[in-house]
């Protein structure tokens, strides 16, 4: 089984050339969303999960490689869960975190860091007004007024 410290790392090393939309290191929003899940009170299966949130959606990982990783109770169907498929609307999307016991609190830990207006500020204003939309968009359909 893998370790949290363990995980981290991994993740650290599969994200190391990535960069968010502002330019930053996309290992900063990783962290950022991790210490977001320890923060709300989750299990460090959720804050495994957190780390690895955006692996195979941003292609730092398989989905191969995830099926057959030694991760703790929960942590695959989490990262699974919060992965957004190509082409997927959003109440689909939103239902399968809903139906995914731990990932709502992975999901609200990464939306409260992707929405941080100091995160927004550095944005241009189409792409702040398009994902300040789809975020409260996101957070009404998870009930996370």
């Amino acid at each position: 089984m893998l370790t949290l410290p363990e995980i981290e790392a991994l993740a650290r090393a599969a994200h190391a050339t990535q960069t968010d939309k502002a330019g930053r290191p996309y290992t900063e929003h990783l962290a950022a969303v991790a210490e977001g899940v320890r923060a709300r009170g989750g299990t460090q299966e959720q804050i495994a999960a957190a780390w690895l949130h955006d692996a195979v959606e941003d292609g730092a990982v398989s989905r191969e490689w995830l099926e057959g990783a030694e991760l703790g109770p929960g942590v695959r169907e989490m990262v699974l869960a919060v992965t957004k498929k190509q082409g997927e609307d959003l109440p689909s999307y939103t239902a399968r975190i809903l139906a995914t016991p731990g990932a709502l609190l992975v999901k609200e830990a990464d939306l409260a860091h992707n929405a941080d207006p100091a995160r927004l500020a550095v944005l241009d204003e189409p792409t702040r007004t398009r994902l300040t939309r789809k975020y409260a968009t996101v957070r009404a359909l998870l009930g996370l007024a």
